[in-house]
């Protein structure tokens, strides 16, 4: 049932390519009581974005087509300034962060929490940001100027034993800071600790 030209709850479309994947997400949505349409790629999404939706969910790699970089990115460029969720793996850091830097609000790292889903899109929809710029920059001020050093390298993508290398230091010394970074940080994902540094405007 709609009001006037409304849906009675938000729809929060979601672009997957798995076809499996895209079903699973769709129906936590729905069991969360929005509504929501699945599209199987970025293409089919920009011919088709219904106006009503709110948000939307997006994998960043698409192989085939568009990844989820250059979705938000035509988005964008179209002026529509609509949240985008970016769902991505360990190794897709480099695109989430380019991603976010485009305009995506938030991403979120496989293998992946419903709550921690169900939390960014409830967020989004408020308009608001995973955390407050203020806020994450207080957390970054907590780290030692290596911890940083090693954050820095995290946000750029680059693997640990090459951050070793620039900072002249051995593979475990990163893993330790990088165990405290998170720890100061308060996250449990590297994902986590990438946003709050781009929120921080570290890396940029």
């Amino acid at each position: 049932m709609t009001t006037g030209d409304r849906p009675a709850v938000p729809l929060v479309p979601v672009v997957e390519d798995d076809a499996a994947v895209r079903d699973s997400l769709s129906l936590l949505l729905r069991a969360a009581g929005y509504a929501s349409v699945g599209f199987a790629s970025a293409e089919a999404l920009l011919a088709g974005l219904p106006a009503e939706a709110r948000c939307l969910i997006a994998d960043v790699r698409m192989p085939g087509g568009l990844d989820g970089v250059a979705m938000v990115e035509a988005l964008r460029r179209r002026g529509v300034s609509l949240p985008v969720i970016l769902v991505s793996g360990h190794g897709d850091i480099p695109l989430a962060v380019r991603a976010m830097k485009a305009g995506a609000v938030d991403f979120i790292e496989k293998p992946y929490e419903d709550t921690a889903i169900l939390g960014a899109v409830a967020a989004a929809l408020r308009g608001l940001p995973p955390a407050p710029e203020a806020e994450a920059a207080r957390q970054i001020a907590l780290l030692s100027p290596r911890e940083r050093e090693v954050l820095i390298g995290l946000v750029a993508g680059k693997p640990n034993k090459t951050i070793a290398h620039e900072l002249g230091i051995s593979p475990r010394t990163v893993e330790v800071h990088r165990a405290h970074v998170m720890d100061k940080l308060g996250v449990r994902s590297l994902s986590a600790a990438v946003r709050t540094a781009l929120m921080a405007g570290l890396g940029d």
